[in-house]
């Protein structure tokens, strides 16, 4: 006969909780060191699991590389970018806010371990479709949400000459090249100068008076 667990005992046994340990485990593991260079062995040591339970929940690394992508990942980027580019009163002024809290976060952990999502892009994108999809559809929503505050803002009459779809994809692409450099120099600095070229573009972008209806306006009132 089974024996009763003990009164107010709680249950050990936690598959959710498990499996969010094993993916935050190899999401720093590939992070740090990189998907081909972590073995799942140094997984199952750093979240502290068997092989059975790591492959009940995972099957295979390709699977478990799928998920830390679409689960921790994409919820990285969303946190890092997305939240803040939705809450911000403009495009503007979510973006270089963005560009300088990551550039503050860098010079204060004194390390750069570059950009989560660029990072396995680069390593993972050519290995196999499922990465590649993964990772596609991440940065489409990052895309796409930088686009959308920014016809937001058009409509309002800011920045009126971008095109929003554009200048979306120029955003991400100038963040993960800057991110990059900023890796292999171990300092802040591409960041902020990435910031610094994206406000200029902004800037000359912004609706201006027209000069010929303002000179208009003046010899009016000068008659």
């Amino acid at each position: 006969m089974r024996k009763k667990p003990a009164p107010g005992r709680t249950r050990s046994n936690d598959p959710a909780a498990m499996r969010a340990r094993v993916l935050d485990a190899a999401a720093e593991a590939f992070q740090s060191h990189g998907y081909h260079s972590t073995s799942t062995h140094d997984i199952m040591r750093a979240a502290g699991v068997t092989g059975g339970a790591l492959h009940h929940h995972f099957p295979t690394k390709k699977a478990l590389a799928v998920a830390v992508i679409r689960e921790r990942v994409a919820q990285a980027v969303e946190q890092t970018w997305i939240e803040p580019i939705r809450s911000a009163s403009t495009a503007a002024q979510g973006i270089l806010g963005v560009l300088e809290q990551i550039a503050d976060g860098l010079e204060h952990r004194n390390v750069v371990r570059g950009c989560p999502l660029g990072n396995l892009a680069i390593e993972l994108s050519l290995a196999a479709p499922d990465f590649r999809d993964a990772i596609q559809e991440i940065f489409a929503h990052w895309r796409r949400t930088i686009a959308q505050k920014l016809r937001a803002d058009q409509a309002a009459g800011i920045l009126p000459k971008l095109d929003a779809d554009a200048f979306a994809t120029f955003v991400v692409a100038s963040y993960s090249g800057s991110i990059a450099l900023a890796k292999a120099e171990q300092a802040a600095d591409p960041l902020r100068t990435c910031a610094r070229q994206l406000a200029a573009v902004m800037q000359t972008q912004a609706r201006r008076p027209d000069r010929r209806r303002s000179n208009r306006g003046e010899r009016t009132r000068a008659i």
